[in-house]
């Protein structure tokens, strides 16, 4: 059973930038997508709102301008939510012995792009040994964080996920800007990322992080679909 037609209204305007291999391309994007933002609608909408706003204030405090370091945390968090989301949806599917209407393959794909996300910013940012050290702490901490908020509020855990990666398409446009200033190097993209999103041997850091907000964007868009979805329980 494919998704619904909300789903699909809701990230044509992302999924229009993709190219035949199912990635975006860095010359066309969406501002208007870039400035989404879900209104909070009741308590649990607020209470997802808040932890991503606090999780925004340690973030800036820590890397400041920063934004490649920046990235290597987010990414770790962000690489997160799916894999947790598609098995609990995996184990929710057989218990039910229903059809999960492709939540489970959506979830498990955001992880893996993510986790690529994750891959060139490493290569790109080269973390220390503290760093690294971060980002195991942050993973362990935030994994089982998520697992357990979304046994109990699987709403809540896409709403957290939507937000996130709402702040992320801020995040991103932030660096693209301090590419395009001239305040951060836009060094050669590294080699993982040219395979993957099928970026010309000449592309750069700003046609990397272009590709990646739009990802991102995707994401937030999919994830504030799911919650709404269980919302209306179409998927609980």
């Amino acid at each position: 059973m494919r998704h619904d037609q909300d789903f699909i209204a809701s990230t044509a305007s992302v999924a229009a930038q993709t190219t035949q291999a199912g990635v975006a391309t860095p010359e066309s994007h969406d501002d208007d997508a870039l400035t989404v933002h879900h209104t909070p609608r009741d308590k649990r909408d607020r209470i997802a709102l808040r932890v991503v706003k606090f999780m925004r204030v340690f973030a800036d405090r820590f890397f400041s301008n920063r934004y490649g370091h920046r990235a290597v945390v987010l990414e770790t968090v962000a690489a997160v939510p799916g894999m947790v989301g598609g098995l609990l949806q995996h184990l929710r599917a057989l218990r039910h012995i229903r059809d999960d209407q492709g939540w489970i393959r959506e979830l498990i794909e955001e992880a893996d792009n993510e986790r690529m996300h994750l891959m060139t910013f490493i290569e790109i940012a080269q973390p220390s040994r503290f760093e690294r050290f971060l980002i195991a702490t942050t993973q362990l901490v935030f994994y089982n964080a998520y697992f357990f908020l979304y046994l109990l509020a699987p709403r809540i855990a896409h709403r957290v996920v939507g937000y996130l990666e709402e702040e992320a398409v801020i995040s991103y446009t932030q660096y693209l800007a301090q590419i395009d200033a001239g305040k951060v190097e836009n060094v050669p993209a590294p080699q993982i990322a040219k395979d993957y999103w099928n970026l010309p041997d000449d592309a750069r850091l700003r046609e990397v992080v272009i590709v990646i907000r739009a990802d991102e964007a995707r994401h937030r868009d999919v994830n504030h679909d799911f919650a709404n979805k269980i919302v209306t329980r179409q998927h609980v």
